[in-house]
């Protein structure tokens, strides 16, 4: 299989989480689909070699994983 091909198939992935993420209704889920696509776009990232667009999905990445952790334990997750 063609590397090209893999990472351009996980970019487009990363974009689809981070869609659905938008669209999802429970915060859980929403930042769970943000960490996911963060993830699968910073990967993409580094085989551009983009530098600002690594940095970007390093800290969108990170504030997801914040989010996810820090409301988890508040009663703002208790119904998702």
């Amino acid at each position: 299989m063609d590397f090209n091909v893999l990472y351009r198939v996980l970019g487009v992935l990363g974009l689809i989480f981070i869609i659905l993420g938008v669209l999802l209704r429970k915060k859980k889920q929403e930042d769970l689909a943000f960490i996911c696509g963060g993830i699968l776009l910073c990967i993409y990232s580094i085989y551009l070699k983009d530098a600002i667009f690594i940095v970007l999905q390093i800290v969108f990445t990170c504030a997801a994983i914040y989010d996810y952790f820090k409301k988890r334990t508040h009663k703002y997750y208790v119904n998702d």
